[in-house]
């Protein structure tokens, strides 16, 4: 028997208060994830792979402003963007991820690349580009990711050691950030892709844990897929993504309840906050914030697809 296809999609996790998000925005946000499921899910729905579904639905959202990721990436200390992203197939095992990019578009199709195509696995910098290049992957224009709004966030810390969260309440609320996807394919492979812009006004060279398996990213046909948003170093210090498999494998709890002890448990009791989105191997999937709120959507087999920022979906 075919495994159900879903598809989940979050477009980060953060302060988001109602009294801040104006109809106009709710709107289109809503629209933002309804569309970038749809196109997730017509892959799966064709016979696609989850790898190729997860890939669609965050390259998706890279190319939306609302989002900081690819083109609505924020700016970094030097006034500039640093891209991070990565990918995992639950199958295989094997994963692609890039770091510290500024001239890529869609930095989740080169992980997907270097999962690919190469015997490595993580690309940063000008050696990340340089695999794009001989990949046919072109660079473009750095003004593609100049967004006033974006750039205003950034003047008001600039010169400043503060770095803060896209979603951070000390910024602007109603913005989100890292995106990520997971999926199940009706062949009952799962996999998983995370991609960010990173952390406003964060120092040169700053890598989160998007762009790292088993901290933002990671998939396991034994157990589950997992895309992790929110304060990337505390996601690093509990390996948080893997946990909820481990959490799985060796302690036999549930989707929701590796989810729940990881995020209200460990991440929590560090002090760090941001949600995860994660789908197990029946095709039950799982959302779990500790913040105001998280931008996602699910699509399950036929059901309709819903959406949510707060804590109810419709």
């Amino acid at each position: 028997m075919k495994t159900q296809n879903t598809i989940a999609i979050h477009g980060g996790a953060g302060t988001i208060l109602r009294s801040k998000l104006t109809p106009e925005k709710e709107k289109a946000y809503r629209k933002a994830l309804h569309n970038t499921i749809v196109e997730g899910a017509k892959i799966l729905k064709k016979g696609g792979t989850a790898i190729d579904a997860v890939t669609e639905a965050v390259h998706c959202m890279e190319d939306i402003e609302l989002f900081n990721a690819g083109k609505g990436s924020v700016f970094t200390a030097k006034g500039i963007h640093e891209m991070d992203a990565s990918i995992m197939c639950g199958k295989s095992l094997n994963t692609g991820a890039v770091a510290g990019i500024s001239t890529i578009s869609n930095p989740i199709e080169l992980a997907k690349i270097v999962m690919e195509k190469s015997q490595h696995m993580f690309f940063v910098g000008a050696g990340a580009i340089a695999f794009a290049k001989e990949h046919g992957i072109k660079e473009i224009d750095p003004n593609y990711f100049f967004n006033q709004h974006r750039f205003d966030q950034w003047k008001r810390v600039a010169g400043s050691k503060t770095a803060q969260l896209d979603h951070s309440d000390r910024v602007d609320e109603d913005k989100s950030g890292t995106v990520g996807a997971v999926a199940i394919d009706q062949y009952g492979n799962l996999a998983a892709a995370t991609s960010t812009g990173g952390m406003t006004n964060k120092q040169q060279g700053r890598v989160g844990d998007s762009p790292i398996i088993g901290a933002g990213t990671y998939a396991n046909n034994n157990t589950c897929a997992v895309s992790c948003t929110g304060h990337g170093e505390y996601f690093m210090r509990t390996v948080l993504a893997h946990r909820v498999s481990c959490l799985m494998e060796l302690c036999q709890l549930s989707l929701e309840e590796a989810c729940q002890r990881a995020i209200y448990e460990d991440l929590q009791s560090l002090g760090g906050s941001g949600g995860l989105i994660a789908v197990d191997t029946t095709g039950k999937v799982s959302f779990v914030f500790n913040s105001e709120g998280m931008y996602r959507a699910v699509k399950i087999g036929e059901q309709a697809i819903q959406t949510g920022i707060w804590r109810t979906m419709t």
